[in-house]
């Protein structure tokens, strides 16, 4: 099968590499285009013939909006997923309108991207325009979700007793949502897990595992394990019987799936 060719168009380098290094020896995807600049992306686009291309709505010289217009007046077949920093009901409906199949917040991770990609369904023949309130509807879902499953993750947090100013916290809830959205990404914690949190946060992945397990170890030295073992419902852990990081981040995730989060 011939792989799904992807373009990217978007200034930000640090999202080009990411995109780049995780696609690069996919045996599904080949990323056929890397540009920064709205002004010849359409030219670029027409020329590389990608089925998928991830757009940037803020572009040099001409923005992500203009873009879409173009690639809709020149009738080309290709899907267009939005990633971008702009997270307003306005610019969703707008892309919508000007044909874009799907909308990502940045930041995001890349895992979620693939799952996106995953849920495109590019053969044309069989391809139904999704009407344009249905997908702000999902959309507006996905965010309240989001939301929801942020506030859950932070009251098991607050109850265990890891406090929010530790940097691992953040990672530590980056990592439970990645493994809520993909639970399979616990198999390659230090492959893909560490790196995509590393690379979101600007740093590197043995920090982020260094930052994850004093967040944990902060947990177990302040004694609330009747805390701990209260959120899961069961004994899970006695005083002693501190989990890894990956331990405890699937710990959390299947809580949080169990939920329906």
């Amino acid at each position: 099968m011939d792989k799904i060719k992807l373009a990217i168009v978007d200034d930000s380098l640090q999202m080009k590499q990411e995109v780049s290094r995780y696609f690069e020896n996919s045996e599904k995807y080949e990323l056929v285009l890397q540009s920064g600049d709205g002004l010849n992306a359409v030219e670029e686009i027409v020329k590389a013939q990608p089925d998928v291309v991830l757009l940037d709505l803020v572009l040099p010289n001409k923005d992500g909006f203009m873009v879409l217009e173009e690639l809709r007046s020149r009738n080309t077949q290709c899907r267009v997923i939005i990633t971008t920093a702009l997270s307003g009901d306005n610019f969703v409906h707008k892309a919508m309108q000007l044909g874009a199949s799907d909308y990502l917040v940045k930041p995001f991770d890349v895992l979620a991207l693939e799952k996106r990609l995953t849920n495109i369904n590019i053969e044309k023949q069989n391809e139904t325009q999704k009407n344009v309130d249905s997908l702000v509807s999902e959309y507006r879902n996905r965010s309240s979700i989001n939301r929801n499953l942020d506030e859950k993750i932070s009251n098991i947090f607050i109850t265990v007793g890891i406090p929010a100013h530790i940097k691992g916290y953040q990672f530590l809830r980056e990592a439970i949502k990645m493994a809520v959205d993909s639970p399979e990404i616990v198999n390659s914690i230090t492959k893909k897990l560490y790196p995509s949190i590393a690379e979101r946060f600007n740093t590197s992945a043995s920090k982020v595992e260094r930052a994850i397990r004093h967040a944990i170890e902060v947990a177990w030295n302040r004694g609330k394990i009747e805390n701990i073992n209260s959120v899961f419902g069961l004994q899970v852990y006695g005083t002693n019987e501190k989990p890894t990081n990956g331990e405890f981040i699937a710990l959390v995730a299947d809580k949080m799936i169990i939920d329906g989060c």
